[in-house]
């Protein structure tokens, strides 16, 4: 068996590895302020004194599963004014576009144990543009772009360091760390490398007293003491390198001019010690942090590597088979993804693909959030929150999360965003099915799931409404994990299924308005997209028939009737549930056509499209004609169902024989399900053929949605021809804005009126392939629209998918799009085969735009660069 396949199988692999998250400040977590002003509480400015309580952060950084004890890299240039320890970048209000990392790295390589592991930093020679950064970017107004430390031109001369990061596992709980840095500047230059082992403290809160501490040992070797944590020893190749110790404890006396009895080797010691030189180091080698620190020339165009080990043994040659173990783990992780790549063969798509896997792996964290703790603080350190205002949560009082989880972003997005994680589970499957059904099911927990049903949104506001994808998530991976191993796991599918039910309940409960089976939900997702605030409560008896939140109810109740068809060919009792969502799905459906009222639908004839409702106190209703991706959505309430699982459930099929023929209204929503598709298949969908290609005749159309690189989230017509709508006395225009946001009009980033979004898209071409699974050849449509070429749906999700694609790859002259014409980026030998993978994409030239290491959902496109498999 392959090696890291063998390593999946045993747990312990696991213990250890990237769960340090990229940026602790900044988080609702970190925030005791009374007012809520998380930004500003535990801020950039205060990141390198202040102990945090919830979790850490470090470059490159390492954890056990529980963050007891970290290990990260820092590292000075002899010009910054503060040790490079973790990432910069702007809070939300700094930001002319909300928060946003100004730094320059690349995740390399990673494998799903984290046996290997790479990384690459692009640190300046110089000093780092921190003021201008940020006297810039304050400057700037919503219409224009970011301003990028690559704007500053502190990489214009090559005046940079490349400093690679690997990391090798000589067994689970035994890292190997190879730091190499390459000059790429025609001068000798500086830097002081500072390698660091901490612990995270959980001593200072009032629950615990117990804590470790390292300190000095022989020469090139710090030692570890804590008894919960198996590494005991921190070796330096260099054995000359000098080892300092300190508290991690906030600096009082610097950030609030308290004293703080006992104690002057604070967290932010070893920085100063470094930078001036000051006395704050324990002179006694001994502390809860601990640094080996090598100052080191590296020659104009040279390099040099520097060797660490984390060992749990006391070992006497520490180095003697480190270059063996290394080149054996690089070796298994080659051969691990040549299987997982046996079916790709383009080169750069090879490349991209493994760079998003390596993403993906890269990004997942340590996230212990506890609220009731939180919200009332603890012991020792008072929450001063003022109740009476506004307080984050506090209906989320049970919830209590302390694990592993797969980030959007570990500096931009360092908490875990469920509906972001449903799509990151797809990809995950491909190479570790079983993190990602844990993930699936983690969320689902009742220390997650709030007792009413409802899932957890985002720790900046857990009551929000993100899209209930997670049903569509476990399926997926559950097919996915099935074709790789052979066997299903029904058990993985019950439990999720079971939990998924309360959910559900929830949904219909709280979210249909008036009982009739219309949903809303206001900021679902990606765009808060309409002409005025979807999350706005309207007055005189008006609200908003949202055609996507009703939509996404479809698709949920398909989803949940698929996964109850799938256990009945196990579990008879299932049939029954099969039938249940199959009927409320046909109840979702007909509330589409007449909104339950008999009168206008969500449909417009005359436009070929879905839109808004917003219905008025006197009974009237008014259809927001803005055409965006609300009226796209449908198309993912679609399900092919073979005949072959009908054979197995009888009831089911007596009770839809019953339906279709004793309820006609019902009878016309379920798109020729009498009519048997190619191979005995039948059809569920909201959009019944003329209405799938009316859609899709938009869709496909350059002048609105199609972009050479997806689909965009609005018509491009609004560029010219702004959409115009009046509420309360106010005239709401929307203008198609294809890059950033240009609007802080809702609040926050919600405003975006036309990028390319990957979960979005990717729903597209998985719900044009299930069409195709059914229509075949017989339906075909024009692409682009007016170009008077026909294709088959599979044929037109392939080349949705090939766009989407080529925002990372290489065109014909060597671009590639995502860099946004950055001549640098694309040509530079030491930049043009790194990727990064952002959070949307222009939608007129695919450029990058928002969070740069979104390797959650983007990583969807390494699944669009393998043979699909149907299901």
């Amino acid at each position: 068996m392959i090696a890291e396949k063998q390593r999946l199988q045993d747990t312990e692999w696991k213990n250890w590895g990237p769960y340090v998250s990229n940026r602790q400040w900044g988080n609702v977590r970190e925030d005791y302020s009374p007012n809520g002003d998380a930004w500003n509480f535990a801020n950039h400015n205060n990141a390198e004194s202040y102990a945090y309580r919830w979790g850490e952060e470090g470059i490159a950084g390492i954890s056990d599963a529980k963050q007891l004890f970290c290990f990260a890299l820092s590292f000075w240039n002899k010009k910054d004014k503060m040790v490079k320890e973790r990432f910069f970048g702007l809070s939300n209000p700094q930001g002319n576009h909300g928060e946003d990392i100004k730094e320059i790295f690349y995740y390399l390589d990673n494998t799903p144990t984290h046996s290997y592991m790479k990384m690459l930093y692009k640190y300046p020679i110089n000093a780092f543009p921190y003021d201008d950064i940020r006297a810039e970017n304050a400057r700037r107004s919503k219409k224009e772009r970011e301003y990028e430390i690559f704007d500053t031109g502190i990489f214009d001369k090559d005046e940079y360091f490349d400093i690679f990061i690997e990391y090798a596992k000589a067994d689970h709980n035994d890292f190997l760390v190879r730091v190499t840095i390459f000059n790429r500047s025609s001068v000798d230059a500086p830097i002081v490398v500072a390698p660091t082992v901490w612990f995270r403290n959980n001593w200072k809160w009032g629950y615990n007293a117990y804590k470790g501490h390292t300190s000095a040992s022989k020469s090139g070797c710090i030692d570890i003491d804590h008894d919960s944590i198996s590494i005991k020893k921190f070796y330096s190749r260099n054995t000359r390198a000098e080892s300092v110790f300190c508290e991690n404890e906030t600096n009082t006396p610097k950030l609030y001019g308290a004293p703080y009895p006992g104690n002057t080797y604070f967290k932010d010691g070893i920085n100063d010690y470094i930078i001036y030189g000051s006395n704050t180091v324990n002179p006694e080698k001994i502390g809860t942090k601990a640094s080996f620190l090598l100052d080191e020339i590296i020659e104009a165009g040279k390099s040099k590597s520097f060797d660490f080990r984390l060992s749990p043994d006391d070992l006497d040659k520490p180095f003697e088979n480190f270059d063996e173990i290394f080149s054996t783990r690089i070796a298994e992780a080659d051969e691990f993804y040549e299987e997982v790549q046996n079916d790709v063969v383009n080169e750069d798509e090879i490349n991209v693909q493994r760079q998003a896997f390596a993403g993906l792996l890269w990004n997942k964290q340590f996230y212990h959030y506890n609220v009731g703790k939180w919200l009332k603080g603890d012991p020792n350190f008072e929450a001063p929150r003022d109740f009476s205002n506004y307080v984050r949560n506090t209906e989320w009082n049970h919830l209590h999360n302390k694990d592993i989880i797969s980030m959007p972003d570990k500096w931009e997005y360092p908490w875990y965003a469920t509906w972001d994680l449903a799509f990151h589970c797809v990809p995950y499957a491909i190479i570790d099915a079983e993190f990602a059904k844990g993930q699936l099911l983690l969320l689902t927990k009742e220390w997650y799931m709030h007792p009413n049903g409802q899932l957890p949104a985002y720790e900046w506001n857990l009551s929000d409404v993100n899209p209930p994808v997670h049903a569509w998530s476990c399926f997926r991976v559950f097919k996915i994990d099935e074709k790789q191993n052979g066997k299903p796991d029904l058990l993985f599918l019950e439990k999720v299924f079971q939990k998924l039910l309360l959910n559900f309940t929830w949904w219909v409960n709280r979210k249909d308005k008036n009982g009739k089976n219309i949903f809303g939900g206001g900021f679902l997702g990606l765009d808060n997209i309409g002409a005025f605030d979807r999350n706005m409560i309207l007055k005189d008896g008006q609200h908003l028939e949202q055609a996507d939140g009703t939509s996404w109810m479809a698709m949920y109740a398909l989803n949940m009737m698929r996964i109850a068809m799938e256990l009945a060919q196990y579990y008879q009792v299932y049939e029954d549930m099969a039938i249940k969502f199959f009927e409320h799905y046909l109840y979702i459906a007909e509330a589409m056509e007449n909104l339950g009222e008999g009168t206008k639908g969500l449909w417009n004839e005359e436009d070929g499209f879905f839109y808004d409702v917003l219905q008025l106190g006197n009974g009237d209703s008014v259809s927001l004609k803005l055409r965006s991706i609300v009226g796209l959505i449908p198309m993912f309430a679609v399900e092919i169902i073979d005949h072959h699982l009908l054979d197995k459930m009888p009831n089911f099929v007596e009770r839809m024989d019953w339906v279709l023929k004793n309820k006609p209204e019902l009878t016309k929503l379920v798109s020729h399900w009498e009519e048997e598709g190619q191979g005995r298949k039948h059809l569920m969908s909201i959009l019944r053929k003329t209405r799938l290609t009316k859609v899709l005749s938009r869709m496909l159309d350059e002048k609105e949605f199609l972009s050479d690189y997806g689909i965009r989230a609005m018509s491009k017509v609004y560029e010219e021809n702004p959409f115009i709508f009046s509420v309360h006395g106010t005239e709401n225009v929307v203008y198609y804005t294809p890059g950033e946001s240009d609007s802080r009009m809702f609040g926050g980033n919600s405003n975006w009126r036309g990028p390319i979004w990957f979960p979005i898209n990717f729903l597209i071409v998985e719900s044009l392939q299930r069409f195709h699974f059914y229509y075949g050849n017989s339906l075909k449509v024009e692409l682009p629209t007016g170009s008077g070429d026909k294709k088959n749906l599979d044929e037109v999700a392939q080349n949705i998918s090939n766009r989407l694609c080529s925002i990372f790859l290489k065109d014909d002259v060597g671009q590639r799009a995502f860099n946004g014409g950055n001549a640098k980026f694309n040509y530079d030998e030491n930049f043009k085969d790194y990727i990064t993978f952002f959070e949307y994409f222009h939608g007129d030239n695919g450029r990058g735009i928002g969070a740069s290491h979104q390797t959650g959902w983007t990583a969807t496109v390494a699944k669009l660069m393998k043979p699909r498999m149907t299901f």
